[in-house]
């Protein structure tokens, strides 16, 4: 994680993690990258709302996106203060203990095996562990 002086508001940070659905985005991008159409499948949301709830978080600096082809790969991106860093990493630890975000995971890892049993992910890309 990175650490810097450098400043970073927190208004949009705290906006961005006041939401439910954009909490449970940012379960599933921990230490990976996930094209959005995993997002659409695990969380049962139209590809319109992921995208939108997708482009909030890019918009307050915390989500990062790749395209590849017709994919879009999504994952976080850390913030340069250390303050708002500190808070993303304890907001991240804090799913561990939460179950429907472990459902989400076990729904996420699933797929991974089995792509093939859900339509929306025939051909999509398998969610890739980022280096840490």
């Amino acid at each position: 994680m990175p650490r810097s002086s450098a400043s970073f508001d927190l208004s949009p940070l705290f906006a961005a993690l006041a939401d439910r659905t954009r909490l449970r985005l940012l379960n599933l991008m921990n230490g990976r990258e996930v094209c959005v159409c995993y997002f659409v499948e695990i969380l049962k949301q139209s590809q319109p709302k992921i995208s939108r709830h997708l482009a909030y978080l890019r918009n307050a600096g915390i989500v990062s996106a790749r395209r590849e082809g017709k994919w879009m790969h999504y994952s976080i991106a850390w913030p340069t203060g250390a303050g708002a860093a500190a808070i993303l990493n304890a907001t991240l630890t804090s799913f561990e203990a939460d179950g429907e975000m472990q459902s989400d995971l076990s729904r996420l890892s699933k797929a991974c095996c089995e792509p093939q049993r859900f339509v929306t992910l025939q051909d999509a890309p398998v969610p890739a562990l980022l280096d840490s």
